[in-house]
């Protein structure tokens, strides 16, 4: 076997499912960056044992998986078997992992003693002092709800959704509306003087980045009121 090339291994029963997998382009996989399950593969076989050249019958497959789809069989292997990897690429991974997940709450969440967003640095920071682990292949989003409840005494932490009613000046609308779509628009008005007025919706955690998008727009010229946290 070349020098990259990894055993990826799942187990069923008293089964083993082995397939041939180059090593970057499984963790490429792993981490989302690569979609096509076949693509990873240095040999397109399933093995009963892949040192010995040993093929797996269709019928154990077939009990195993529920199928014989080979795409579907090498997707499911991959998700849920053992996939070897270096310790340069599971700490890359794991800091990947890190990102995304302090990601997602800065976006989603606020501080409910004062309702403003939760800057990024400040979950980053409460995740060190929390000691917190990060489990490599694990989603970010399955690990959101363990990371809140270690750093939530550090850093008082709610998701909520934040409603905000804007109204864009006439010579700012055609700039304006696509961002207001992007956020989220709940409702709209046109005025009579050719203003739009909006409601938008969108995680609070995203509140400083919609008022950034929305006051370099319109020269800060934008009239904006929190209706709903």
């Amino acid at each position: 076997m070349a020098s990259k090339t990894i055993i990826a291994r799942y187990s069923h029963d008293k089964d083993t499912f082995e397939i041939l997998v180059n090593s970057d382009f499984a963790y490429d996989y792993i981490t989302g960056k690569r979609s096509d399950p076949v693509s990873v593969l240095e040999a397109e076989e399933i093995f009963k044992d892949a040192k010995k050249g040993e093929r797996q019958s269709e019928d154990r497959i077939k009990k195993a998986f529920g199928t014989t789809e080979f795409a579907k069989v090498v997707e499911q292997i991959l998700k849920k078997g053992d996939v070897p990897i270096t310790t340069e690429q599971r700490n890359r991974l794991m800091e990947e992992k890190r990102k995304q997940v302090i990601d997602i709450i800065a976006r989603n969440s606020i501080d409910p003693r004062t309702n403003a967003p939760t800057p990024a640095l400040r979950v980053e920071n409460a995740m060190k002092e929390a000691r917190v682990s990060i489990e490599p292949f694990k989603s970010a989003n399955e690990q959101v709800d363990a990371v809140v409840k270690k750093i939530s005494m550090l850093l008082p932490i709610k998701f909520a959704l934040i409603k905000i009613e804007v109204t864009i000046p006439p010579e700012a609308t055609n700039r304006c509306y696509g961002t207001l779509k992007q956020f989220g628009v709940k409702s709209e008005e046109w005025l009579s003087d050719g203003s739009l007025k909006a409601v938008v919706e969108f995680p609070a955690g995203m509140q400083n980045e919609f008022y950034d998008k929305i006051n370099n727009a319109t020269q800060g010229k934008a009239v904006t009121k929190i209706i709903e946290v």
